[in-house]
């Protein structure tokens, strides 16, 4: 389907890309996430393609292991009642099946990560002091409802889409979440954050699990671009990073409730503020989409150099991905969104098309991709400019 780089929060040929974005994560809960969200749409797009075609039987299997959050939480009972911490309450933890994941996650991207530094950070007094405002979050955390979340992200995908992921809240020394092994045996590690309440950890399994769900069908993003030149190609690929944008739209649960509705205050006025700049960031991504279509921009890591400034912490990948999807779902219905989500030219010209309709209208003055850029996708220029 779509390639973007190569692993970050949704789907990468390299276990996840949070190597990648670590340049963009600048350290509050949205930035964590938005390295978080960059890397599975990542990892999708450049997942090989027998990775991606592999499904599963039933459109959604999904469940929930906080089974290494209740281990760790255990010891630190034992360590508030004065008792001592025995080595089967280190065995038990280091079976986790979180635990293992998390460590082979680790070793994938050539990170130390040993069952010794993980017991000195159990063991440290200022985990210690945060138990119990651990422990409230993950009851919080257990009553979220994620075949709701799941809900939210197959309303906007094809009827042929599956869903299969593991939800892991993990306790860890590193405060980043992240998606690892999307296109495969996929895994949303989200760490275990007290100012996350319930409703914002759901809205982020929903983000997660859109992408989850868009790449199972990627080999129709795949045919719709398979005659593109090598470089239109590489443009078309980079296209599919919008999926932050549907992914947003999707948790949100519709066009007419705010992305950040769950979010505190200075989270939801960052993203308007950064929505209002839709007028400048669109050419700019054009700008980059014709740099790589036409050659400009030849190698992959000259793309993904560029590409990846796009992603900041809700950058243009989100925001003008939404605001397109807004758009179109608005003026043609959400069936159409979903055609143009598997066909990048598709979605240039209908997003055009709506706009144009929306500017002869005397509305919101909405910039349109020029004739230069549908013309070098082989896109027909449908919105009569």
């Amino acid at each position: 389907m779509f390639r973007i780089c190569g692993g970050a929060s949704t789907g990468r040929s390299i276990s996840d890309s949070a190597a990648v974005l670590a340049p963009v994560r600048r350290g509050p809960r949205l930035r964590r996430l938005a390295a978080t969200a960059g890397a599975a749409i990542l990892a999708i797009l450049f997942a090989p393609p027998a990775a991606r075609a592999q499904q599963q039987p039933g459109r959604l299997q999904i469940r929930l292991d906080a089974s290494e959050p209740e281990a760790v939480l255990a010891i630190l009972a034992r360590r508030q009642a004065g008792q001592a911490v025995d080595s089967e309450d280190w065995r038990r933890l280091f079976a986790t099946e979180p635990y293992r994941r998390l460590k082979a996650r680790e070793a994938s991207m050539g990170r130390a990560f040993t069952d010794a530094d993980f017991r000195q950070f159990v063991l440290s007094d200022t985990l210690l002091a945060r138990a119990g405002d651990l422990r409230e979050t993950l009851a919080d955390w257990r009553r979220a409802d994620l075949t709701a979340a799941a809900g939210r992200a197959f309303a906007y995908l094809p009827p042929d889409a599956v869903i299969r992921a593991t939800v892991y809240p993990v306790i860890k020394p590193q405060t980043n979440s992240f998606v690892f092994e999307a296109t495969t045996d996929a895994a949303i590690f989200l760490y275990l954050n007290p100012s996350e309440t319930e409703p914002q950890f759901e809205n982020t399994v929903a983000h997660e699990l859109h992408h989850i769900g868009y790449a199972s069908v990627s080999a129709r993003f795949d045919s719709s671009i398979a005659g593109l030149s090598p470089d239109a190609h590489a443009a078309a690929e980079w296209m599919g990073a919008f999926g932050e944008g549907f992914a947003m739209l999707a948790a949100a649960g519709g066009p007419d409730v705010h992305p950040h509705a769950v979010s505190p205050p200075e989270e939801r006025a960052r993203w308007d503020r950064d929505v209002a700049d839709f007028g400048r960031d669109l050419p700019v991504l054009e700008r980059f989409f014709l740099d790589v279509a036409s050659g400009r921009l030849r190698t992959p890591e000259d793309r993904q150099r560029v590409a990846m400034s796009f992603f900041g912490v809700q950058g243009p990948w989100y925001t003008v991905g939404w605001k397109m999807a807004v758009v179109i779902e608005r003026r043609f219905g959400r069936d159409r969104l979903i055609l143009c989500m598997l066909d990048p030219r598709a979605l240039l010209v209908s997003y055009n098309q709506a706009a144009a309709e929306l500017n002869r209208a005397g509305g919101e003055q909405l910039p349109l991709w020029s004739n230069q850029l549908l013309q070098v996708m082989g896109a027909r220029d449908a919105a009569g400019r």
